[in-house]
């Protein structure tokens, strides 16, 4: 533990994301491959965790709702695939899809013949992803990131549209108060908005005394 320091505070410190142009450029490069393609299109657009896409069924899946279910976590252990429940309470989550990501679903599913509702969807491995980023960062000219880094991403990018702390929170399976501290510096500042208001408040008390 020594050697490896503070996991917490590293992790805070190298916090890297894409933005939707640069992830954009990137998956254009991922179209050759649709395993790939679906696999990083899940990833980004709903701030899924590696463990959790790997896991994936059919039957996770809702269509008509629109949603997809996240309740377990792939690893692979000793040469065997394990199945486990997810990082935290907060981790068993449905999560609304865009209605693009929908159809992009199931046109992959369509692909995959022979598939049993409790089937994994995406069986490759964490290092074929982790190579599939590199070749697709380099093809499109964009700075590398971690593949968790996608679910950064995503956060920053619903930070950006104005989401609050607490509806990101519970999208992607996270406690808010974790978001509002690892994210601080991505929300915008409210100070000034704060002080203007408090200026107007001030300035009606002067002119009433007066």
């Amino acid at each position: 533990a020594a050697k490896v320091g503070n996991m917490g505070s590293e992790e805070h410190k190298e916090m890297l994301f894409w933005t939707k142009e640069e992830y954009k450029k990137f998956s254009f490069e991922m179209m050759d491959k649709p395993v790939s393609f679906y696999a990083f299109e899940m990833l980004y657009w709903c701030g899924i965790r590696e463990g959790e896409l790997l896991a994936l069924t059919t039957a996770d899946f809702d269509f008509e709702k629109e949603t997809v279910r996240i309740n377990k976590s792939y690893q692979r252990l000793h040469g065997e695939d394990v199945i486990t429940t997810p990082k935290t309470k907060k981790s068993n989550r449905m999560i609304k899809m865009p209605k693009f990501l929908c159809e992009e679903m199931q046109e992959y599913l369509s692909m995959l013949y022979g598939l049993k509702k409790k089937d994994r969807i995406f069986t490759v491995t964490k290092s074929y992803l982790h190579h599939e980023m590199d070749r697709g960062a380099n093809a499109a000219g964009v700075k590398r990131i971690r593949i968790h880094d996608l679910r950064h991403s995503h956060i920053s990018l619903l930070i950006d549209m104005g989401f609050s702390a607490v509806a990101i929170a519970d999208r992607v399976g996270h406690e808010s108060i974790d978001i509002t501290y690892q994210y601080a510096h991505l929300f915008p500042s409210k100070q000034t908005e704060m002080a203007d208001r408090l200026d107007d408040l001030g300035k009606g008390e002067v002119e009433n005394v007066s």
